[in-house]
């Protein structure tokens, strides 16, 4: 179970669960504060509570803070097929996440994976997009240089895994996060970052079954 309303910060403002129905999915998002909107793109294989520091304190600085489990993602709806977790499928729904929030643009912050879906929204949408914020994640162009080189291919390895087929691919999923959370555990740079509430979280979130 996530953290119910209010539970992530001991100050207001509470936090608020929401779905938005954008054509082909629903996004399941979290929402805080008011003001100009700004939206917060989650990387891979997290979900809305990676930013859960970083919401309180944009909802106390005075904006409203709208963060989606992006499709495929926890309680946002699991679409079936590779092909529809393409990029420009991500990006469009940025665009229409944004509309359904009631607002003609926001301020987008992408990291990780959703560093590649925030720039792919501002490059394909820029009337919605009003500001820009990529963290550690390098320009499209760039990045699809860098992955196909050797060294990069070797550490991206998951990322081809995780598309093998079913049965065989249920293996490979399982085994490939039970590897993401033994990384949470043992992490050697900055021991402690996850606590065993926020690993419980996460397996929650990346083992919960297609809606």
């Amino acid at each position: 179970m996530i953290r119910e309303i209010g539970a992530v910060s001991q100050k207001e403002p509470a936090l608020e669960h929401h779905h938005a129905n954008l054509g082909d999915v629903r996004l399941h998002y979290v929402e805080a504060g008011s003001g100009p909107l700004v939206v917060l793109l989650h990387g891979f294989p997290e979900f809305w509570y990676s930013w859960r520091f970083q919401i309180p304190i944009l909802a106390e600085a005075g904006f409203r803070v709208v963060v989606s489990d992006m499709r495929g993602y926890n309680l946002s709806d699991k679409p079936p097929k590779v092909g529809d977790y393409r990029v420009e499928f991500l990006a469009r729904d940025v665009e229409r996440l944004i509309r359904a929030c009631g607002s003609e643009s926001a301020a987008v912050v992408g990291h990780d994976w959703g560093g590649v879906v925030g720039w792919l929204a501002a490059m394909r949408y820029p009337e919605v997009v009003e500001k820009l914020a990529i963290l550690n994640c390098p320009h499209p162009s760039r990045f699809l240089r860098g992955l196909w080189s050797p060294p990069q291919l070797r550490k991206s390895w998951y990322m081809f895994a995780l598309q093998v087929p079913t049965p065989p691919g249920r293996f490979v999923q399982e085994s490939i996060f039970a590897w993401f959370i033994s990384n949470f555990r043992r992490d050697p740079v900055h021991p402690g970052t996850f606590t065993e509430e926020d690993i419980r979280y996460y397996t929650e979130a990346m083992r919960r079954p297609g809606v």
